[in-house]
């Protein structure tokens, strides 16, 4: 902590005496849209309206100030809904994704601090299929591995620092704070390196949380872990997040892939969740691609394999129609495809078409 006090400090010192320039604040957001089939919810068929289908139903605000000199003070406010009820994603939070406050310097870097996600999901979720192909079913089963910013990624009483770019790198850390007597409980720590220069995009990224809820449970269609019964999400006593992935840009062509594994500790007892991704994104025309993701993740005694083919289309650089379709097969258990509760049986198959706008 004194380290950390220490650097805030020397970073707040390179911002004394820059002279005040001029400020803005931008509203944004993303609305979408779209219809989906699911063959097997539960043992039955399901034809449904869905929301924040390629990208999350979100708005916020953004602000920045020109302190001069390369120095900027900004703010970031950002909410998550369901665009078919209106209905928060988080109840309880006014900012359920993003609610911070920060400097950035040239020279020194970027300090900020509020609520946010571990780097895991900052860095390594840019790169994930399901934001390369804009299909939220691309996610794993649970997002264990804290890749969807779905409003329960996020960690409050952070700090992050993040060092300015060298030759197309950039570091950083964060800490989570529990706000209580007890600094140990509940306090949540990340790192990340990340590259992005030329055709290539890559970051690797690592994260010990404690006391941290997931989704294992009846989410995923298990009711025991590690021997032990699941009435509840499980809150793991610690959870170890270490996740790699990489884009390069290949003329038309666009190769993506990542890693996670994701160490889960209960109650004495631990217990890996791990995922292999891989896929291509083939840009037929500036208004369109296609994409084709697979990936196998794996906790305890259960495998979820699993394909998708997306098609997307650009209307505007604002506005894109999709239709997409994802299979997945299970070994030890139940398939359940992000977003979807569980299938009775070991297979499932989502259908979704949609409409995407951003603002």
């Amino acid at each position: 902590m004194k380290h950390l006090i220490a650097g805030t400090a020397l970073l707040a010192a390179g911002f004394s005496g820059a002279a005040c320039a001029q400020s803005s604040v931008t509203l944004y957001g993303s609305v979408d849209f779209g219809l989906g089939y699911n063959n097997n919810i539960g043992g039955h068929s399901q034809v449904q309206a869905v929301s924040g289908n390629s990208q999350p139903d979100r708005w916020g605000l953004i602000g920045t100030e020109d302190l001069g000199g390369g120095n900027k003070a900004f703010f970031r406010l950002e909410n998550g809904f369901q665009v078919i009820n209106g209905v928060s994603t988080r109840s309880g939070y006014m900012f359920n994704r993003s609610a911070y406050v920060g400097l950035s310097s040239d020279k020194l870097g970027t300090i900020t601090a509020g609520h946010m996600t571990p780097f895991s999901q900052a860095w390594i979720n840019p790169l994930d299929a399901a934001v390369v192909a804009f299909i939220y079913q691309d996610y794993h089963p649970g997002n264990i591995d804290e890749l969807s910013d779905n409003s329960n990624t996020q960690v409050d009483n952070t700090v992050r620092y993040e060092t300015p770019r060298f030759y197309g790198f950039k570091a950083g850390a964060q800490i989570s704070l529990s706000n209580s007597t007890n600094f140990a409980a509940g306090r949540n720590t990340s790192f990340g390196l990340r590259y992005d220069r030329g055709p290539l995009k890559a970051a690797i990224t690592y994260a010990d949380e404690t006391q941290r809820t997931t989704q294992i449970g009846s989410a995923i269609g298990f009711t025991h872990f590690q021997g032990l019964p699941l009435t509840s999400p499980l809150v793991a006593d610690h959870l170890r997040n270490i996740a790699a992935a990489a884009n390069y840009r290949l003329g038309d062509f666009r190769l993506h892939g990542l890693y996670t594994n994701v160490k889960i500790t209960y109650e004495g007892r631990s217990d890996t969740f791990q995922t292999y991704e891989g896929g291509v994104t083939w840009w037929t025309s500036p208004f369109n691609f296609i994409d084709a993701t697979a990936f196998t993740s794996t906790l305890g005694d259960v495998r979820w394999n699993q394909a998708s083919l997306i098609d997307m289309y650009f209307l505007s650089k604002a506005t894109q129609v999709y239709a997409g379709i994802v299979g997945q097969r299970a070994i030890g258990g139940v398939a359940v495809i992000f977003s979807n509760s569980p299938s009775s049986t070991n297979s499932q198959v989502a259908i979704r078409i949609g409409l995407h706008h951003s603002f």
